[in-house]
């Protein structure tokens, strides 16, 4: 991990998410934002809630650790950069996005990428399925409070993981310790000061 790493968001990846946005269909290519690295912060960490924000939402999110440099990938050779997967919540000012004409407050503020606790590392040699982690079927689930507020399956990804990498790194060159959010499932909400939030990926 190297100081200038970042964290590369990706939106409207579930089709259900799109819709609860009251939008109607996915565009041609993935929405891609940045997360400056002090938005990130470990477990148990408080979110800070922006002054300048009524709305702010939990979006929880399955993330992709980025272990080597990477530069214009093919989908086929994403495995090869991926140190693993952890669990992200993609905090998202949502007043703010619908105003501004970009992304960067929205979702870019201090405290808004709480990441963690560990990274899955996929074994050498060992498929997905049979107790190895899948990313490609795996359920997410936030819940507030104790309560499941959301939950959903990467199966259901507009564009998986290994494509998602493949096209950010023909946007932004990836270097270590860099993190891909690959988006969020429905069932987003709202989160008020005070409230515990918990983000898991099965």
């Amino acid at each position: 991990v190297i100081p200038r790493s970042k964290v590369v968001g990706v939106g409207k990846n579930y089709t259900d998410h799109i819709a609860e946005m009251g939008e109607s269909e996915p565009l041609r290519d993935p929405v891609v934002f940045l997360k400056p690295n002090t938005a990130v912060i470990g477990p148990d960490a408080p979110i800070v809630l922006p002054p300048w924000s009524d709305e702010v939402h939990y979006e929880a999110e399955l993330a992709v650790v980025i272990k080597s440099l990477a530069k214009d990938l093919r989908p086929e050779d994403a495995a090869r950069v991926i140190l693993g997967y952890t669990v992200a919540n993609d905090v998202t000012a949502r007043d703010a996005q619908r105003s501004d004409a970009t992304w960067a407050r929205a979702k870019g503020f201090d405290t808004s990428c709480p990441l963690g606790p560990w990274i899955e590392v996929p074994e050498p040699g060992r498929a997905p399925g049979d107790g190895v982690f899948d990313p490609a079927d795996a359920l997410i689930r936030a819940r507030v409070d104790g309560e499941l507020v959301q939950e959903g399956s990467t199966r259901d990804m507009i564009t998986d993981v290994a494509h998602l990498v493949a096209y950010v790194s023909s946007v932004f060159t990836l270097l270590p310790g860099d993190v891909l959010l690959t988006g969020t499932p429905a069932g987003v909400g709202e989160i008020r000061a005070g409230q515990r939030v918990e983000v898991e990926v099965e």
